[in-house]
């Protein structure tokens, strides 16, 4: 699913990113371009905004609440990802992570980190390296009560 977000919704893009939804997001887009880009991208437009909501021509899904875990939940609800979450996504610009080598990240990483993990994905984009570790355990469990308890989940 490829999505495009409201400018209100900064937080809720970043974490559908750390999902693997193809989500485009950046904070200064006005409504008419962020119709332009759902149109011309097929994209759905996530929005808190119910006049934007009902624009013709797109697709749109109009978030209902302000907390980020019924709002993950409603996309989720509407929007299933793959049932085995990865990490494919850039959180920051969105571009798909690609898998590298310890050695070519060693200058990027904490020298622990180094010594402690064994795989690594780098941002082409922006140049981020991300690596499983308690915050992506985390990111599991905060899907997975989302998935279970559905918009009435908690934040953790």
């Amino acid at each position: 699913m490829r999505f495009v977000v409201d400018v209100m919704l900064g937080s809720l893009a970043r974490w559908l990113r750390r999902l693997g939804y193809d989500t485009d997001y950046a904070n200064d887009r006005d409504d008419r371009e962020l119709v332009r880009i759902a149109r011309a991208e097929g994209r759905v437009l996530l929005t808190r905004d119910s006049a934007l909501a009902t624009r013709k021509g797109i697709s749109t899904l109009l978030i209902e609440s302000q907390a980020l875990d019924e709002q993950l939940a409603q996309v989720v609800r509407a929007f299933p990802p793959p049932h085995e979450v990865q990490m494919p996504r850039c959180a920051e610009c969105n571009a798909p992570l690609q898998a590298v080598s310890p050695d070519e990240v060693v200058e990027q990483v904490p020298s622990y980190i180094y010594c402690t993990r064994k795989h690594f994905r780098r941002c082409p984009g922006c140049g981020r390296v991300y690596w499983p570790g308690s915050h992506w355990e985390r990111i599991h469990q905060r899907l997975k009560l989302i998935r279970s308890r559905g918009c009435d989940a908690d934040s953790p």
